[in-house]
C-alpha cells in the first residue's frame, strides 16, 4: 500500500504531513516513522505529522519526532495548520488538538499564527532557565551558535543525569537590539535543528524575564528564518502566547508502506 504525504517546512524545521482522517495509518510504527523521517533511505524530515479527525475539534494533529517519539511541535503546528487548509478546513481562525491540549491558529496566505499553552513557571537551573511551552526546554545565554557548540552543549544537558531519562531540548539564545538569536539541540532529532517553534517561545519568555522589557513581543531569528512571539504578562507567569511566522509547502509525493 501507498502512503500519500506532503512535505512542509517552518523556517527550516521540516515536517511529513499525512491526511490520516481515515485511518490508513493508525498503526504506524516506532520503527516506520524512523524509516520515514531518514534523510538516507526515506522521505526525510526533523518529524512525522497525521492529520485526525477530532469530535471537538476542526482537527487532531499527532506530532511524532524523528526518533518516534512523541511531544507537542511550535512549528509543527504551524506546518499542520497549512495542510489542514489545502484539505478544505478552514484555517482563517480554527482550534486543533495536539498532545498538549487545544490551540487556536489562524492562517493567512503563508504566515500562520499558534496559540500556544500558558506558561506560569520557569525554574533556575544555575544560570539557566528551564520551561515548558508544550515541550520541556533548557535555555542558556550563549552567543556562540556554531553547530559543533550547538551539538556538544545540548548533548552535555540533554544526556547529564538529571535530564537523560524524559529528555529535554536545549537552545542557545543571544540578544541583539531587542532581537533575539536562538539555537537548538532538539530531543527526539538527536542533533541541531535550523528552528524549534517550542524553543523559540521558551526563549522569548526567558528573554522577557530577564530583561525585564515592557515589550509584548519579540523578533526571532533562527539559522532556518525568522519568527515572532507575542505574550501578556501577568502575576501567575505568561499567558496569550502567540508564535507567528511562515510556513511553506514544499513538494507532495507517495511512498510504500513499511
Amino acid at each position: 500500500m501507498q502512503i500519500e504525504f506532503s512535505k512542509y517546512q517552518g523556517t527550516g524545521n521540516d515536517f511529513i504531513l499525512i491526511d490520516n482522517r481515515h485511518g490508513q495509518c493508525d498503526n504506524l510504527s516506532q520503527s516506520d516513522i524512523q524509516f520515514y523521517c531518514d534523510r538516507r533511505f526515506g522521505i526525510g524530515a526533523d518529524g512525522l505529522i497525521l492529520i485526525q479527525l477530532c469530535s471537538d475539534a476542526a482537527f487532531e494533529m499527532v506530532y511524532f519526532n524523528a526518533d518516534g517519539s512523541q511531544s507537542f511541535c511550535g512549528n509543527g503546528a504551524r506546518c499542520a495548520v497549512h495542510f489542514a487548509g489545502s484539505l478544505g478546513i478552514d484555517t482563517r481562525s480554527v482550534q486543533f488538538k495536539a498532545i498538549d491540549g487545544f490551540h487556536h491558529a489562524a492562517q493567512c496566505g503563508d504566515e500562520v499564527k499558534i496559540h500556544m499553552q500558558d506558561v506560569h513557571e520557569i525554574v533556575k537551573d544555575g544560570q539557566d532557565f528551564v520551561l515548558n511551552t508544550g515541550s520541556p526546554h533548557y535555555v542558556n545565554f550563549n552567543s556562540d551558535h556554531s553547530t559543533e557548540t550547538v551539538v556538544d552543549f545540548g548533548k552535555s544537558i540533554r544526556y547529564s543525569e538529571k535530564y537523560r531519562s524524559e529528555g529535554i531540548n536545549v537552545n542557545l539564545l543571544s540578544v541583539e537590539n531587542d532581537v533575539i538569536r536562538v539555537a537548538t539541540y532538539e530531543r527526539g532529532v538527536e542533533d541541531e535543528t535550523l528552528s524549534c517553534g517550542t524553543g523559540v517561545t521558551a526563549c522569548a519568555l526567558v528573554y522577557a524575564l530577564e530583561s525585564q522589557t515592557m515589550n509584548h513581543r519579540v523578533k526571532v531569528r533562527t539559522k532556518g528564518g525568522n519568527l515572532e512571539v507575542f505574550w501578556e504578562r501577568t502575576q501567575h507567569g505568561f499567558d496569550q502566547i502567540y508564535l507567528v511566522g511562515p510556513a511553506t509547502f514544499v513538494f507532495q509525493g507517495k511512498i510504500e508502506r513499511c
